[in-house]
C-alpha cells in the first residue's frame, strides 16, 4: 500500500503549428495562446482521489520546466492522433527520469500498441476504469493496462472538470461536454468506435453546475459544447435548453455558446429557436460533400435528405453562423468534386469552410475496408518533425481510386478558391445579409463585453496596420455590416479574425500540396508500404 499520495503532473502534448484548427495567428492577434484547454485531462483530474495533488501543463500555452518534473511522482498524458509523436517523446523523457507514466485518451485507446512505453495504459472512457487504476497504484502496482468496457461509462456520474487548473486568459474559449456518441454510421468517423451510437447525456443539474463553476471562477465569454453531435439525443437536449435559457437569463447572459451537430439540426425549427434563445451563435457541421453518391457510399445518408444550402440558411435564420467541414478523396467522387464543393460553399455563404483530405483513422469502418482491399498504408502515426500534422497535408493514407495527383490538384484548387481573400470576405458580407440577429444570441452585450472590446480593437489595429493587403477588404466588410445589419458585427468580426490564421495557412497548404503533385509528376513519390489485406 502506498503511504503517500502521488504528485500527479498532467501534460497535454503540443499540437503542431500546421493546422486549420488551431487558429494560432488569430489567438496571437487577440491576446490568447491557444483555442481551448484540455477538457479530457481536466475531467480525469476531477476523477482522481481528492488527496492526490494535481498540476496541469498544457504545452500549447506553456513550457515544461525541470521543477515540474522534479515535483512529479506520476505523469499523465492524453491526446489525439496529431499529438501522438509529441506524446511518445514525452513518455521517453519521463521514463529516462524514472517517473511513472500513465497514458489515455482517444489516440491511446485507438492505437494502444503505440504506447507500450507507458507504465500504465488507461484505455477507454475514464469513468468506467479510473477507480481500478487508482486502487492498483495504491496497492503498489507500477505498471499495467486497464481497459474500460465499451460504451458503458455512466456520464451522469462524471464530476465537474477541474477548471481551476487552467488560466482562462490563455484560451479563446472554454469547453464543456453534454453528451457522448452519435447515432449515425459515417464510415470514416471514429466517434462511434470510441463512444458508440447511443448518445449518453449528462443531467441538467450537471451542466448547470459546470456553468456555475465557470461563472464562480470568474470566466465570461465563449463556451463550446464539444459534443460530437449535440443533437444526437434531441429529447435530452430539448429538456436541457429551457433550463439553460433560464440560467443564462438569471446570470445576465455571461456565456456565448457554440457546438457541433449534424445537418438535420436545420429541420427542427423549435430546437433551433431554443438554441438561439440559449445563446448558441455558431455550429460546426460536417457536410463532407454535396455529391449524393459520395454521401451514400460513405454512409452519411442524412445529408442527402435535404437541400444543403437551404438548410444552412435555416440556421442563419436563427442567428447562428455555420462552420462547415468538407473532405476530398472519397472513392466515389468525380473529377468535379472540388468545383462542386467550392460552388456549394459560395452558394450557402460559409466563410469558414474546413476542407481536408480523407484520412483513414485507426479502427474505423473505412480503415477496416481499406485493409480488406489491400489499399491501406501501414503507418497511422503522424510525424510532427516534418511540419505536417493533419489531413490537409498528411491525408490520403491509402491507395486512392482517382489518380493521386488528380485528387491532390483538385484539393489544392479548392483551397485556393475558398481562401482567396476577396472570396472569403465576400462570403462574410453575404452572411451579414442573411443572418437574423434579432434573438439573444445576436446581442452585442452577451459574454465578456470588456474582453470583446479589447479583441475588437486589436482586430481593427491588425487589419489597419499589420495586414495592409487586407485593409480595404476589412473596412468594406465592416462598413457593409454596420449599414446592413449592425448587430451582426460581432459574428462578422469573429469570422474575419479567423482569416488571420486561415488565409496564410491555406497558402502553406497550397504550397505543400503543390510540392506533392510535383513529386508525383517527377516520379519522386513512392506508395508507402501497404497493410496486409484481410
Amino acid at each position: 500500500m502506498s503511504e503517500t499520495a502521488p504528485n500527479v503532473l498532467m501534460i497535454y502534448p503540443a499540437f503542431n503549428g500546421s493546422s486549420f484548427w488551431n487558429y494560432r495567428s488569430t489567438c496571437e492577434m487577440v491576446g490568447a495562446r491557444y483555442v481551448a484547454p484540455p477538457l479530457g485531462l481536466m475531467t480525469v483530474a476531477a476523477l482522481l482521489p481528492p488527496t492526490w495533488p494535481v498540476r496541469l501543463v498544457d504545452l500549447n500555452v506553456a513550457t515544461l520546466e525541470e521543477p515540474d518534473l522534479a515535483w512529479a511522482d506520476m505523469v499523465m498524458i492524453g491526446g489525439m492522433l496529431p499529438q501522438q509523436a509529441a506524446a511518445l517523446r514525452l513518455l521517453e523523457m519521463c521514463r529516462s527520469r524514472g517517473i511513472v507514466t500513465v497514458v489515455g485518451g482517444p489516440d491511446a485507446t485507438s492505437s494502444p500498441d503505440r504506447y507500450e512505453a507507458a507504465s500504465f495504459r488507461v484505455l477507454g472512457e475514464a469513468e468506467s476504469i479510473i477507480g481500478e487504476f487508482v486502487q492498483a497504484y495504491e496497492d503498489g502496482a507500477r505498471s499495467g493496462t486497464f481497459e474500460a468496457p465499451k460504451f458503458q461509462a455512466d456520464v451522469t456520474t462524471t464530476p465537474i472538470p477541474r477548471f481551476d487548473l487552467i488560466d482562462f486568459s490563455n484560451y479563446l474559449e472554454v469547453n464543456i461536454q453534454f453528451s457522448r456518441g452519435c447515432p449515425f454510421t459515417c464510415e470514416f468517423c471514429d466517434i462511434i468506435e470510441l463512444y458508440g451510437r447511443k448518445p449518453r447525456t449528462k443531467t441538467v443539474p450537471q451542466i448547470l453546475a459546470e456553468l456555475q463553476r465557470l461563472h464562480d471562477l470568474g470566466y465570461r465569454g465563449h463556451v463550446d459544447f464539444v459534443d460530437d453531435n449535440l443533437i444526437g439525443n434531441k429529447k435530452a437536449l430539448k429538456a436541457l435548453l429551457p433550463h439553460l435559457i433560464d440560467w443564462q437569463t438569471r446570470h445576465n447572459r455571461p456565456f456565448e455558446l457554440s457546438t457541433e451537430a449534424s445537418l438535420n439540426l436545420a429541420d427542427d425549427d423549435a430546437l433551433l429557436e431554443l438554441m438561439a434563445q440559449a445563446g448558441f451563435f455558431a455550429v460546426f457541421i460536417g457536410i463532407e460533400s454535396p455529391d449524393p453518391d459520395v454521401l451514400n457510399a460513405t454512409r452519411k445518408k442524412q445529408n442527402t435528405r435535404r437541400d444543403i444550402a437551404a438548410s444552412i440558411q435555416n440556421i442563419y435564420d436563427k442567428g447562428m453562423f455555420v462552420i462547415a467541414g468538407f473532405i476530398i478523396g472519397f472513392d466515389e467522387e468525380s473529377s468535379k468534386a472540388g468545383k462542386e464543393i467550392g460552388a456549394l460553399i459560395e452558394e450557402a455563404a460559409m466563410p469558414v469552410a474546413m476542407a481536408g483530405l480523407l484520412y483513414a483513422l485507426p479502427n474505423t469502418q473505412l480503415t477496416r475496408r481499406l485493409r480488406r482491399e489491400g489499399r491501406l498504408h501501414t503507418q497511422h502515426s503522424v510525424d510532427l518533425d516534418d511540419g505536417l500534422d493533419d489531413q490537409c497535408t498528411s491525408g490520403l493514407n491509402f491507395v486512392t481510386q482517382r489518380p493521386r495527383a488528380e485528387v491532390l490538384a483538385d484539393y489544392r484548387a479548392l483551397v485556393d478558391r475558398i481562401y482567396r481573400p476577396e472570396a472569403y470576405f465576400a462570403r462574410v458580407r453575404s452572411v451579414v445579409r442573411r443572418i437574423d440577429t434579432s434573438r439573444p444570441n445576436g446581442s452585442l452585450m452577451s459574454g465578456d463585453f470588456r474582453k470583446d472590446t479589447i479583441q475588437a480593437l486589436r482586430l481593427f489595429y491588425a487589419f489597419t496596420v499589420r495586414f495592409p493587403a487586407w485593409r480595404g477588404l476589412f473596412w468594406v466588410t465592416v462598413a457593409d455590416c454596420l449599414i446592413r445589419n449592425p448587430k451582426s458585427l460581432k459574428p462578422a468580426l469573429r469570422m474575419i479574425a479567423l482569416f488571420v490564421h486561415l488565409g496564410p495557412f491555406s497558402r502553406f497548404v497550397s504550397t505543400e500540396i503543390g510540392r506533392q503533385v510535383d513529386d508525383l509528376s517527377k516520379g519522386d513519390w513512392v506508395e508507402p508500404m501497404l497493410a496486409a489485406a484481410e
